[in-house]
């Protein structure tokens, strides 16, 4: 494979997934860890993307206030927020991640909208303190570079004593036979203690990480209450993720 192809295919799964692994683009291209490695530091040269220990990240993710970075399939994105968005009502306690698509809803909320949120991601809390009208809670710990959002023990702990009404997260991997996945252990454990926090769940995903699966396991299907992307609910894409005992789509 020329160098062409794999930086573009390199680009794509960072772009799609923020972050990726060495180990994981080695195995996916079929080549050694030094072509890897080099491909990792021509495209950080080049000022496309920002390599980190292990693997990469997206620019725009680590970074999502430099406006000079171009957010990756950005108005899909925007009509995520904007159904999101229509879960909110007034006095609502919501709880949020991080990522460039909860960054959108965190912009795009109404102004007059009441309510308290409630984030493990200081750059979220940050963009959501510019409401007027809302109250924010920040889950504090070990902060994940790699996801710019609190981990550990302490943040788990936190979340067990909290009852929110709504929960929102992001994935990496969505299908219907894995379910919910990531490739980091403990984002994995502090997603899976946000669902337990919430009421409800939705899940916000551009069509892209359908039926893309990594390798943890965060939750089944049938654990979540929504799942809203920017495709029409009754598109074929969708088909298979409704119906039944499986969550409400947008």
């Amino acid at each position: 494979m020329l160098k062409e192809e794999r930086h573009k295919i390199i680009l794509k799964e960072i772009n799609l997934h923020n972050r990726v692994l060495s180990t994981d683009l080695k195995d996916q291209l079929v080549v050694s860890e030094d072509t890897i490695r080099r491909d990792l530091n021509e495209l950080d040269e080049l000022g496309l993307i920002l390599k980190v220990h292990g693997g990469a990240m997206n620019k725009t993710f680590h970074y999502p206030f430099n406006k000079q970075d171009q957010v990756y399939a950005l108005e899909a994105k925007q009509v995520i927020a904007d159904k999101a968005i229509s879960l909110f009502k007034d006095d609502m306690m919501i709880l949020v991640e991080g990522g460039t698509t909860i960054m959108e809803i965190a912009k795009r909320i109404p102004n007059e909208l009441r309510a308290t949120f409630l984030t493990v991601s200081p750059v979220i809390a940050l963009t959501l303190a510019e409401h007027e009208n809302i109250e924010v809670i920040t889950i504090g710990g070990k902060l994940a570079k790699n996801a710019n959002i609190h981990t550990g023990a302490s943040v788990i702990n936190e979340l067990s004593n909290i009852k929110t009404d709504l929960c929102i997260i992001g994935t990496n991997g969505i299908s219907v036979q894995s379910g919910l996945t990531d490739s980091d252990w403990e984002i994995v454990h502090v997603m899976k203690a946000m669902i337990r926090a919430a009421k409800k769940t939705a899940v916000v995903t551009i069509a892209e990480k359908f039926e893309t699966v990594q390798k943890i396991k965060i939750a089944d299907i049938e654990a979540i209450d929504y799942i809203i992307t920017e495709l029409s609910p009754d598109g074929p894409v969708l088909s298979s993720y409704g119906g039944k005992d499986k969550p409400l789509l947008l």
